[in-house]
């Protein structure tokens, strides 16, 4: 293995080492020793790669949390299907993962910016930035799907994508302690109820 290679290989060990312990005890929680320790690495390893604690961060926003965001709720409704069948569909995928993973500690942004939110200006900047790209995202779809047809023309894009970023943090943060199955199906079919609302209303005779 080249030295380019192996350099890139314990950086992203490291932050995917680093997101875990983040995501299970917060950042203020959790020292660069803590992470070191688990895998077996120096002080002097973590000092070549990332310049302090902070920049370590901002690195894991990019490089893992960013993607991880975009796979889970932002790729999978970029297509030009009918977008309440493919927000439907990503929320169903995205929360099942949620219900299986014995390690759950809610959804990692929102825990993120509660734990930054007035303490670190430059971190919350990266990290309003991602919830910025998925109402983006989200609005589009929404407009898409009135263009479609599968839409009401009258709907609130911008209301419609609040609602639903709101609504998935808060069904994220209670899967957490009970029942993780049980709420993401009372979740799911509200949502559908919710999504039933949204469509063009068809004339009647």
């Amino acid at each position: 293995m080249t030295k380019s290679l192996k350099r890139m290989a314990t950086m992203q060990r490291m932050q995917i080492t680093g997101l875990e312990y983040f995501y299970k005890n917060g950042y203020y929680n959790t020292s660069i020793d803590d992470i070191l320790k688990e895998l077996s690495l120096s002080k002097g390893a973590f000092y070549y790669h990332f310049d302090s604690k902070e920049d370590f961060f901002v690195q894991i926003i990019e490089n893992l949390l960013v993607r991880k965001m975009y796979s889970q709720l932002i790729e999978p409704i970029e297509g030009h299907d009918n977008t309440l069948d493919l927000i439907t569909q990503c929320f169903e995928e995205a929360l099942e993962t949620a219900v299986h993973n014995e390690f759950d500690f809610g959804f990692v942004l929102s825990n993120f910016i509660n734990e930054f939110n007035g303490k670190n200006e430059t971190i919350m900047k990266h990290l309003n930035d991602i919830l910025r790209i998925w109402e983006v995202n989200l609005v589009s779809a929404v407009q898409r799907g009135k263009f479609n047809g599968h839409i009401d023309r009258h709907v609130d894009s911008e209301g419609v994508a609040v609602y639903l970023m709101s609504s998935y943090i808060g069904v994220r943060t209670l899967m957490v302690e009970t029942s993780p199955s049980a709420r993401k199906y009372r979740f799911m079919s509200q949502l559908r109820q919710y999504f039933k609302s949204l469509e063009p209303k068809r004339a009647t005779a």
